[in-house]
């Protein structure tokens, strides 16, 4: 069990991220979700085995689903006009998020009531997923992680035209003004794009003049709907995690690890989604006063959650306050500014030769 533990531990954090980047859920906290999914369906194993079966899948799906938002993260930072590949990440991850959704309310939910951790962290699980919703699927969008920059993918993708055709066919010769034809494609073993990544299925040959010069736009909007309702998720994820919040801290003391991470994902929800960024910053402060105001002990395992959850919980208590003062930054000053001598006096602004054209060195 505790070899099994470590492998799961060392996979998460292969797929850890930066815990304060915005508009994901902390990797922190999932990565302590995911320590007490392994350990708590260990534990029920051997009086529920249909309970321990469940916790086991949503355990490899929630693996699943972090390394599928820190491919988001990375690709929607470096190419956001690749729509094929930018679409087919955005509904695998509304595909997995929903069948752990289901998972988790048909199976999980209604056999926790005896437990203790398992409940508070069905309630979270259930927040959770809600929060990815809100994040790469709500309407209105509230986040450019979502579907805006799938919609700019699509609104940026290239149309098809399509090329005009002579109206007559007669099979006497042609004597008149050469026309256009059509330039027939040669033979190639790549696979040809599927007319749905073209904008919309082509008119069949012939019926050309009579359909539009564009076809309709691909709205990912409208694809989606089929895995997901394309609706506003934003208040019931907010209540859900008033919900886990309440439970954990009816349940559970205050530098719990498990508390911490409800406390955690909920800020950053605040923070992210609903724009209360005062709220955000207020409940890390509170939640890390609690943590010291605690007095029941812990292993050393929810030791090291509880101080990783702590740090993150100090960032986001002074995140978006700004830095107060000029910059930091330890680079040389650009030689195009001038710089103030102790003396209170300035110095004169050294400007580096600008060569003549064609004279520049190319190293």
């Amino acid at each position: 069990m505790a070899r099994k533990l470590r492998r799961i531990s060392k996979r998460i954090s292969d797929l850890r991220i930066e815990s304060g980047f915005p508009h994901l859920p902390s990797m922190a906290s999932s990565e302590v979700d995911q320590k007490f999914l392994g350990r708590l369906a260990k534990a029920v194993e051997p009086n529920n085995a249909l309970l321990a079966s469940m916790l086991f899948k949503i355990l490899g799906l929630s693996i699943n689903v972090a390394g599928q938002l820190v491919k988001a993260k990375k690709q929607r930072r470096l190419d956001t006009t690749r729509m094929t590949q930018s679409l087919e990440l955005y509904f695998h991850i509304i595909w997995l998020s929903r069948e752990g959704l289901v998972m988790l309310e048909q199976y999980v939910l209604p056999m926790v009531g005896d437990y203790v951790e398992l409940k508070v962290l069905a309630y979270k699980l259930r927040a959770s997923f809600y929060h990815i919703f809100v994040l790469f699927h709500n309407n209105p969008p509230v986040s450019p992680m979502g579907i805006a920059m799938a919609s700019q993918a699509a609104a940026t993708a290239p149309i098809p035209e399509t090329m005009p055709l002579r109206v007559d066919k007669g099979k006497g010769v042609d004597r008149g003004e050469p026309t256009f034809i059509p330039h027939e494609p040669s033979r190639s073993s790549v696979q040809p794009t599927h007319p749905i990544e073209q904008g919309g299925p082509l008119p069949p040959p012939g019926f050309e003049s009579h359909a539009q010069v564009q076809p309709p736009a691909f709205t990912p909007e409208a694809a989606a709907a089929f895995l997901l309702p394309y609706v506003d998720y934003l208040p019931t994820a907010h209540q859900y995690f008033r919900e886990a919040c309440a439970l954990a801290d009816n349940l559970l003391w205050g530098s719990h690890s498990l508390r911490l991470s409800v406390k955690t994902e909920y800020a950053a929800f605040l923070y992210d989604c609903v724009h209360d960024r005062e709220g955000s910053r207020k409940l890390a402060k509170d939640t890390i006063a609690e943590v010291y105001e605690a007095s029941e002990g812990m292993d050393d395992d929810m030791f090291n959650d509880a101080c990783e959850l702590v740090t993150v919980l100090g960032k986001m208590m002074k995140r978006g306050l700004g830095s107060g003062g000029g910059s930091r930054s330890g680079g040389r000053p650009s030689p195009s500014l001038g710089t103030v001598s102790q003396g209170g006096e300035s110095s004169a602004t050294v400007v580096p030769p600008v060569p003549p054209v064609g004279m520049e060195n190319p190293i």
